[in-house]
């Protein structure tokens, strides 16, 4: 088993492996629970779910119940909800789904419109409820994703937030700012599509297959990703192992790139989509 990188995940004191795993994708596939055992398998102890990734929690509960949970395995899940009631109610869930007494990190999942902000920063909002939880020893630390540049800015500077969730890749480089500014802040940087999303990725692995041979790959976007300093962990989605097999071979014997490749890179990533 080849020995990750780890990163410090911010003011959490955490370390984490570079690569960890999004796991909205596993569970509709019929080797979603292998996916899943790959995973820990070859080291990767941080995985992120989320209360609505329809089945999500209770795979990995599944998983988890059916051999001991690697050591520094860390837990990332997340709540719609904008009351406290509620987000203190889908932490009590998602407990119970994935067979643990506590969980690392748990956070307001996509606060990306001013209305859902104010929402969850009201004094009876969802903040609240996480503060409550993690007061009563059920939770560790406090996140948000966010797809909204100035949200994500409010979350790293006001303090509350212990780790941030944003997109970030050579297809979505807008985001570097962010990064540096929760690297000043001391806020770890979880990014999500890191190897595109939305379509990106099918389309990319298509060319490949079809023959093409440049510098568009998931590797290379990878290498890119982690070639921020101020990256935490990259949380790659995969529904099948080879998926698995294929990133943490990416992880094992990966070098940074310089400005010029990150910058051919981004102009390859724009021609595709």
């Amino acid at each position: 088993m080849p020995d990750l990188k780890r990163r410090r995940l911010g003011r959490t004191g955490l370390m984490v492996p570079e690569l960890g795993l999004g796991a909205m994708d596993p569970p509709p596939s019929p080797e979603g629970g292998e996916t899943l055992r790959a995973a820990l398998d070859a080291g990767i102890t941080f995985i992120d779910t989320a209360r609505e990734y329809a089945g999500s929690e209770m795979l990995i509960g599944q998983v988890l119940r059916e051999f001991d949970a690697p050591a520094g395995l860390c837990l990332a899940s997340k709540t719609f909800s904008r009351t406290a009631n509620g987000a203190q109610y889908d932490i009590d869930r998602s407990l119970r789904a994935l067979g643990r007494e506590r969980i690392a990190l748990y956070q307001l999942h996509d606060v990306s419109t001013d209305e859902a902000w104010e929402a969850v920063m009201h004094e009876d909002g969802a903040l609240a409820g996480l503060q409550t939880a993690r007061y009563r020893g059920l939770i560790d630390h406090i996140g948000i994703s966010s797809h909204t540049a100035d949200i994500v800015r409010k979350a790293i500077t006001c303090g509350e937030f212990d780790t941030v969730m944003l997109e970030y890749s050579a297809f979505y480089p807008a985001t570097a700012p962010l990064i540096d500014l929760a690297a000043e802040h001391d806020v770890g940087v979880i990014v999500m599509r890191p190897v595109g999303g939305s379509g990106r990725t099918s389309a990319m692995r298509g060319r490949i297959a079809g023959g093409y041979d440049g510098p568009l790959t998931p590797a290379n976007l990878l290498r890119y990703v982690w070639s921020n300093p101020g990256v935490s962990v990259a949380i790659p989605g995969a529904r099948y192992p080879s998926r698995i097999h294929e990133n943490v071979a990416t992880a094992a014997d990966w070098s940074p790139m310089d400005e010029a490749e990150r910058r051919a890179l981004e102009a390859e990533a724009a021609r595709l989509y």
